[in-house]
């Protein structure tokens, strides 16, 4: 008898304890969480309409002649260290369904820094300041040479133009963001329309395009290699009517796995202008260094052209794309109109 009310007792105390804990307070206690939800009006749309606007923007640039401002820097978690340089100013032409162009021009003297012209496969990249004319493949990169030695030209091609035609995907993301007002970083929505390509290997991601669900345009492409690592990863802002055609004033493309990054802020645009054939011809410079990166890396030589002698002339000042030292007022965008509205 005795065991079974100590047992009865002990029972009794439990179940009170329980009962009265709560209530006192030490087990539970809650805080207000703070929102970190954007508050902005959000638009919303469909994969199927997603879809239509990236193919009606990329049927109607069919090719593009731009003046730009070029903010370039270099390195990252592999260098230890970021440098950014002066920013330049330079010239984009694109012509579909692969032909790129791009000089950056140094300040002041507007000397050219660099040249560079691909048709989607292969690429030409001068450098006078080094004196080096380097060709081969748009995927052949070198760890060893510097970032501007391993800047592509398909890289930016890929980052200015939206593709089509393509298997895609709709998926519903975050963006961090800052709330206009306070300026404290929140989560808003937005739509990512992954975009999935079939190679030898099988299916792979290749790229993901993010709508900011504000305005309903693209803001963001990732772009991935065939190992599923991120190639590029490109922003847009500052989107402008140019002619009826929606184009960011602004692009930024970061380059990880070569450690750079280009700001690239339209000035001037023309699209769809005729292009010709000899605006994307870039011969080697006379006295450069050749560099061919489709040979093995102990049969590359670097082959000196002959020196040619010439008078010496002043040189006249570039105007975009043409021949090296002399540019036709054709071959750059009309500085007398300017096509944005």
């Amino acid at each position: 008898m005795g065991v079974r009310s100590t047992m009865s007792r002990f029972l009794r105390l439990m179940v009170m304890a329980v009962i009265l804990l709560p209530m006192a307070g030490c087990v539970f206690r809650s805080h207000r969480v703070e929102q970190r939800i954007s508050t902005a009006h959000l638009q919303e749309a469909t994969k199927d309409q997603l879809i239509e606007f990236i193919n009606k923007e990329a049927n109607q640039v069919q090719s593009l002649n731009a003046t730009v401002d070029i903010s370039p820097a270099v390195g990252g978690s592999k260098k230890g260290q970021v440098t950014e340089y002066t920013d330049i100013s330079g010239y984009v032409l694109v012509r579909k369904p692969s032909m790129l162009r791009m000089i950056g021009l140094a300040p002041v003297i507007r000397n050219r820094m660099f040249d560079m012209v691909s048709d989607g496969v292969n690429f030409s990249l001068s450098i006078p300041p080094k004196n080096k004319f380097i060709v081969g493949r748009n995927d052949t990169i070198h760890a060893g040479h510097s970032a501007l030695e391993n800047l592509r030209p398909q890289a930016i091609f890929d980052a200015l133009l939206l593709p089509q035609n393509e298997i895609a995907v709709l998926e519903n993301t975050w963006e961090p963001v800052l709330e206009p007002k306070s300026k404290k970083p929140v989560e808003e929505p937005d739509y990512t329309i992954d975009v999935i390509r079939k190679n030898g290997d099988g299916w792979h991601l290749s790229r993901k395009i993010i709508f900011n669900r504000e305005d309903l345009l693209p803001n963001r492409q990732i772009i991935y290699d065939k190992a599923g690592n991120v190639a590029t990863d490109a922003r847009y802002e500052a989107y402008g009517n140019y002619n009826g055609i929606q184009f960011p004033s602004k692009i930024g493309i970061n380059r990880p796995q070569e450690e750079y990054d280009i700001i690239l802020e339209v000035v001037k645009a023309k699209f769809n202008e005729p292009l010709t054939d000899e605006q994307f011809q870039l011969p080697q410079p006379q006295g450069s260094e050749l560099v061919r990166l489709d040979l093995p890396e102990s049969q590359r030589l670097q082959i000196p052209q002959p020196q040619v002698r010439q008078k010496k002339t002043k040189p006249p000042q570039s105007h975009g794309p043409g021949v090296q030292n002399a540019d036709p007022p054709s071959a750059s965008p009309d500085r007398s109109q300017d096509d944005k509205q």
